[in-house]
């Protein structure tokens, strides 16, 4: 509860009480002079209810922005570790390659040769 609100509920009561006064003593003017405190009060109240409604709102806002951004860090950082993964295995087995590669020269020309070939024939522009 913010200053506002109490100052209101405060004000309002004591219009009612200066309306309830006024109606037992038959002074119109003092009925008035409460009808304006208690309407004021509701006012006061309503505005100190607003102030609090837009706090958690911004509050909540604060709180959803900071989620926000902690999962979108978990996810760069899972991003990151199965791209370090993923390369791990590529160097890998590219380095596997390699090594048969080295080991069967011959039938690594030969494979090259062919796909060479190959896609010379596919590609030729003289159809």
């Amino acid at each position: 509860m913010n200053r506002d609100r109490f100052e209101g509920g405060v004000r309002n009561l004591r219009g009612r009480a200066k309306t309830a006064m006024g109606a037992v003593g038959g002074d119109a003017g003092r009925q008035l002079d409460g009808a304006v405190d208690q309407a004021a009060g509701v006012a006061q109240n309503a505005y100190g209810r607003a102030r609090e409604t837009a706090r958690d709102w911004r509050r909540d806002g604060e709180h959803f922005i900071d989620e926000a951004s902690e999962r979108g860090r978990a996810i760069a950082d899972e991003a990151v570790s199965r791209g370090r993964h993923y390369r791990g295995r590529a160097e890998h087995h590219g380095r596997h390659v390699a090594k048969r590669a080295e080991e069967n020269k011959g039938a690594t020309l030969a494979i090259v040769a062919a796909a060479a070939f190959g896609l010379g024939w596919l590609l030729r522009t003289d159809r």
